[in-house]
């Protein structure tokens, strides 16, 4: 497989959008990526030039971090071979999606432990942000479970890293925005598969009652994912959901086992069993429906944040009391609020509040028009809300659509950005690589 450099303009303003559709820089040139020798020449040669290159898997991004304005934008999506698995690992491109690298994994009956509900993300841009799934409270984020990494660094040297060998550039790489390499491939722990997935959604009256059982939940292990939903409500107000699964094989789990205790309505339960790999697959009908009424291609400014659990009532309170439904979230859009153990999370550029107990909390915004200046009222709505969050001790998960200045940046990682900034001088000096955070 060879490279392809494009300076086309239909391509270079292709590489000018993404899933959010907010953010719109122009690159000088497109390289579609053979190999990483192709990757590490071209950086070289950007590096030489004062040149920027960005990453770009997929193209989900929903703030332009995977652009690069007169630069080079790295379409890594041609770097997708996966396998064969050895044992409890597997060897996978970083352009290869997740829904791809199940494909090959359920056919010997193993999986990676922690899986992005969306499922058509790219491996790299996953692990570069973390990676958060609904088992993430039993086994951290994705960046967590990556055994060894390949990647092309700013100087364009080519470097295999791990916890033991070069662990700098290794801690560095996970979670770390891509600002010090470009990852070409990942070694994946994989853990054994369930066959099927019990399925509970579970209504509350607020979110007091909610919260009550996600504490619960979260304690006891009763269930291996649980992740919460509010949603605006037929006559107005919102609607509090958790949603937990037990994964299971021959022998199907008592349901009243798993249920004890709880302060759900009992009547409105909903219970299913599926197939794992459908209870994966969860998001496509939503995603089928954004394609077909032509939201897909509207703007998404989303906010991805944690809040610990001493102010996450308090904060979600208040913020909900903000919102305006629909006009906020968009007729399909939620509020996603999962509980997650902090102590769970090991890479220690992702971002988390001191408490042992937080939530992802997200606002999943998903407009019914197109207007720019809509979605321009909604990114500064996230700028106030995430500057609320941090007030109560929370953090950002940086795939939101969020402008963010370098000092706000030092900001967000605190003590962990001595780590990045040895790494940057170190193996980026000449800060080309990933401008669009606008983190150097």
């Amino acid at each position: 497989m060879t490279d392809e450099l494009r300076v086309d303009m239909p391509t270079r303003r292709a590489a000018a959008d993404d899933f959010g559709h907010l953010v719109h820089r122009v690159p000088e040139a497109v390289l579609v990526a053979g190999s990483g020798d192709d990757l590490a020449d071209t950086v070289r040669w950007a590096a030489r030039r004062g040149r920027k290159v960005a990453p770009r898997g997929n193209g989900h991004s929903t703030y332009g971090r995977s652009q690069a304005e007169d630069g080079v934008v790295a379409d890594v999506s041609r770097l997708r071979n996966i396998g064969p698995i050895d044992g409890d690992r597997i060897v996978v491109g970083a352009g290869a999606k997740w829904s791809e690298v199940l494909d090959v994994t359920l056919a010997q009956s193993m999986t990676p432990p922690v899986l992005t509900d969306y499922l058509e993300l790219s491996v790299g841009g996953t692990l570069v942000v973390g990676g958060v799934g609904g088992t993430t409270s039993a086994f951290g984020v994705q960046s967590d479970n990556l055994l060894e990494i390949e990647v092309v660094t700013g100087t364009g040297e080519i470097v295999i890293c791990s916890a033991e060998r070069h662990p700098d550039l290794f801690d560095a790489i996970r979670a770390g925005l891509g600002q010090v390499g470009i990852i070409v491939r990942a070694t994946l722990e994989l853990v054994p598969a369930p066959e099927s997935v019990r399925r509970f959604l579970l209504f509350y009256p607020d979110l007091g009652a909610m919260l009550g059982d996600a504490r619960v939940l979260a304690a006891d292990d009763r269930f291996d994912a649980v992740q919460g939903a509010i949603v605006a409500a037929a006559g107005g107000g919102f609607a509090f959901r958790l949603d937990g699964a037990k994964y299971f094989g021959a022998k199907r789990p008592d349901d009243a086992a798993l249920l004890a205790g709880l302060s759900d309505d009992p009547a409105r339960r909903d219970r299913t069993t599926i197939a794992y790999r459908d209870y994966l697959n969860r998001l496509a009908p939503l995603e089928a429906a954004l394609r077909a009424n032509g939201q897909w291609h509207f703007p998404h400014p989303w906010l991805t944040t944690f809040i610990g659990d001493v102010h996450v009532e308090s904060v979600v309170n208040a913020e909900l009391a903000a919102l305006e439904p629909p006009a906020d979230l968009g007729p399909l859009g939620q509020v996603v609020l999962s509980p997650i153990r902090t102590s769970a999370i090991s890479s220690p550029l992702l971002r988390m509040p001191s408490d042992e107990l937080a939530y992802a909390f997200n606002l999943v915004r998903l407009p019914a028009t197109d207007d720019r200046g809509e979605a321009r009222r909604l990114v500064k709505a996230n700028e106030a809300t995430y500057r609320r969050v941090k007030e109560a001790g929370g953090t950002l998960y940086p795939v939101s659509a969020l402008p963010l200045s370098g000092r706000q940046w030092r900001d967000h990682f605190g003590p962990a950005f001595a780590r990045l900034e040895a790494a940057k001088r170190t193996f980026d000096p000449d800060d080309t690589l990933t401008p669009g955070y606008q983190v150097f």
